[in-house]
């Protein structure tokens, strides 16, 4: 079982540079991390190169590899940079992928299902992350909801609990952010 304390104190030893903080930390948080991966993988088109493990390890990297020390405020705070990490990794791919050096728009087709209607997802990811990020410039709280929500799948009292926020304005920031998004995406300027 997943003790908050155990994860608390091991993120702690990790600020503090123990070699061996991270191996012990992967353990307790991988289940819930892979979740969560899994939870924001299953929202991308079929024939998705990158998977949910993969995902998962990347972010992981990112958190826990990098050179800069983190200071955690806990595990909701190793959750949201967590959430923050995956989202980042798939606008990285879904870039990747729209690159002219990579073959620009061209994708691959599955003949078994093909729908040429459906919308790209990597460009839907792309002017969602840029859609989010002109939210995060006029308000930040309400862009980190949508992160927490769209991209680690967390539910609304947890996300009020990482946001130290209320329920209630937990779904009213939910609310607006959603009609916000949408009048963004649908602008076509």
């Amino acid at each position: 079982m997943l003790l908050m304390s155990d994860v608390t104190r091991i993120l702690s030893a990790i600020e503090q540079g123990d070699p061996q903080a991270a191996d012990q930390l992967l353990p307790l948080v991988y289940d819930e991390l892979r979740k969560l991966a899994a939870q924001r993988m299953a929202d991308e088109k079929p024939g998705q190169t990158l998977q949910a493990t993969a995902l998962v390890h990347e972010a992981y990297l990112r958190l826990v590899g990098a050179s800069d020390v983190i200071r955690w405020d806990g595990r909701g705070h190793f959750f949201a940079a967590a959430a923050e990490a995956m989202r980042r990794i798939l606008i990285d791919n879904a870039r990747g992928k729209a690159a002219e050096k990579r073959g620009g728009r061209r994708q691959r087709l599955d003949l078994d299902h093909v729908n040429p209607a459906a919308p790209e997802s990597a460009e839907e990811l792309v002017a969602l992350d840029a859609a989010l990020e002109k939210l995060a410039a006029s308000d930040g709280v309400k862009a980190e909801l949508v992160k927490l929500r769209f991209f680690a799948g967390l539910t609304m009292p947890q996300i009020a609990s990482v946001l130290g926020i209320s329920l209630t304005t937990a779904e009213r920031y939910w609310v607006f952010a959603r009609t916000w998004l949408y009048a963004e995406l649908s602008d076509p300027g």
